[in-house]
């Protein structure tokens, strides 16, 4: 119970001093505070500026009797119910009527029996303690409702708002005052309003079932006239015997703009990714028209390029001279992937047309390396390794730089002879300071030599194991001239399991007859 069940604040109205005094007296040893007036006007301005919780009122009066004061009182707007209590010598049922129609609550005759006033103010703080509880409830549950952040419209069958919360005035723009009373329409844009007024006329007695706690989007309105998108779900309550309609409204503008902006951004991830598929399928298409010559279809070469990505930064190529030599290029340029592999392109064009025409390794490497060193940005570089054979005279020169040692293999799978990498990758410094003559070499009858890039080598097992020298030594162990490919090919992926690869991966085999 509130402080109110013991304490009132009482305001005595009496023309007689004495009277008045003698009310104050009384009314101070109940404990309530008392706040006096003597005469009607008088009483009509302490109320407006003290708020009482009770009136006692006397009717004749000067200035202003008690049945005007009375009335003007109750007209005073206010939250709170103050009961007004009548006391005056007038008691015929007359007077009693004209003063409950002016407002009273009830009405004691003088001369006053203080017992059944006192019962009389027990009675009236029940009744006002009900009240506060009553008010404390609602502002609970007011307080709830405007902590909410989305917009709470109570409105009758008829859809007049009765009742709404404080985020219908931050979401709408209208005070409380402006939307009260009003067509909840006037929330919604004004060329849809007929159709929300006629679509709430027809719930008649009962909202159907399918609208109850039914999330749906419409348009709604700001009171400065701009549109946003929102969402209203509807209830249906009962209060007193009458039917409520109580709708949550949710400004949704925010999350439809997110989500457009979301939509618009996947459509142009969209669009990027098909138009780099596009140029990736074309420069796939160009890359594979520039790498397979037909000098790689050779019967003394065997091949394989295994991209770490959808494009090789390791090349293999292979050409006959118009003498007869044949040259074979295992080139990797820095990194992988398609910046990789187009760092590669000039090799190949310088390759095939100084191949062609015969030129000495050396001369290759130098025009090459010059070429690199020119085009090609700072730390960027081509690792080689080149070969030309002299199939009639059995002899043949190597150059190798920067890609793993060469190795020339005898028809039993022995490594007879290594061509260690003695010299730097391509593009770094200029041929002044490149030097390295190639290494010149004969082999015996089915001799192979086998060319590879360090993809092949550092290819890890799952358990972060290379496959190193060891095992392509291991792979070509006891295996004849004619399958020794496919037992290194085999080799590696049974090391390599489900192992992925992280970088690009060449390897050639080539007789020499």
């Amino acid at each position: 119970m509130t402080s109110i069940s013991t304490k009132m604040k009482v305001l005595a109205v009496d023309d007689n001093r004495t009277n008045l005094h003698i009310l104050q007296v009384f009314l101070k040893k109940l404990g309530h505070e008392v706040i006096l007036a003597e005469n009607g006007e008088e009483a009509v301005r302490r109320f407006s500026e003290h708020s009482p919780d009770l009136v006692l009122l006397d009717i004749m009066m000067p200035v202003m009797d008690g049945f005007e004061a009375a009335r003007q009182i109750k007209a005073i707007p206010s939250d709170r119910w103050t009961p007004v209590i009548f006391l005056s010598a007038l008691n015929r049922d007359e007077n009693l009527v004209v003063g409950l129609d002016a407002g009273a609550d009830d009405y004691l005759t003088k001369p006053i029996n203080f017992v059944v006033l006192e019962a009389k103010l027990r009675s009236m703080q029940r009744s006002l303690a009900l009240q506060q509880d009553s008010i404390d409830s609602l502002r609970r549950v007011q307080a709830i409702s405007d902590s909410v952040l989305d917009a709470i419209v109570t409105c009758d069958e008829h859809g007049i708002v009765v009742s709404v919360n404080q985020s219908a005035e931050r979401i709408f723009g209208w005070s409380p005052g402006e939307i009260i009373g009003q067509n909840v329409s006037m929330l919604m844009p004004m060329d849809q309003r007929p159709a929300h007024e006629s679509r709430l006329s027809g719930y008649g007695d009962d909202i159907p079932q399918k609208t109850i706690g039914l999330e749906r989007e419409l348009e709604a309105q700001h009171k400065d006239g701009h549109r946003f998108a929102a969402t209203l779900t509807i209830t249906n309550v009962q209060l007193d015997n009458q039917r409520m309609i109580v709708g949550v409204l949710r400004d949704v503008s925010e999350r439809k703009r997110t989500e457009h902006q979301l939509r618009d951004n996947a459509r142009q991830l969209q669009d990027y990714f098909d138009q780099t598929q596009a140029e990736q399928q074309l420069a796939l298409r160009l890359m594979e028209k520039q790498l397979h010559r037909k000098g790689l279809l050779d019967s003394r070469l065997r091949y394989a390029v295994i991209p770490a990505e959808n494009f090789s930064g390791d090349i293999v190529a292979a050409n006959r001279s118009v003498d007869g030599h044949f040259y074979a290029l295992l080139a990797d340029a820095t990194g992988h992937g398609l910046t990789a592999a187009i760092s590669v392109l000039p090799v190949l064009a310088l390759f095939y047309r100084m191949t062609k025409l015969n030129r000495p390794i050396r001369e290759i490497v130098l025009e090459l390396n010059f070429q690199l060193k020119e085009s090609m940005p700072v730390g960027r570089f081509v690792a080689i390794t080149l070969v030309c054979l002299d199939e009639a005279q059995k002899q043949g020169d190597i150059w190798v730089g920067g890609t793993p040692q060469a190795f020339l293999f005898d028809r039993w799978g022995r490594a007879c002879k290594t061509f260690p990498s003695a010299n730097l990758p391509l593009g770094i410094v200029s041929n002044d300071e490149l030097g390295g003559e190639p290494q010149h070499f004969s082999w015996e009858n089915e001799s192979q030599l086998i060319l590879c890039s360090d993809g092949l080598l550092e290819a890890t097992n799952p358990q972060g194991i290379q496959f190193g020298v060891d095992g392509l030594i291991a792979a070509t162990a006891n295996t004849s001239p004619s399958d020794r490919f496919d037992k290194i090919e085999t080799a590696l992926a049974t090391h390599q399991g489900s192992a992925v690869a992280s970088d690009d991966i060449s390897l050639m085999l080539i007789d020499c007859p």
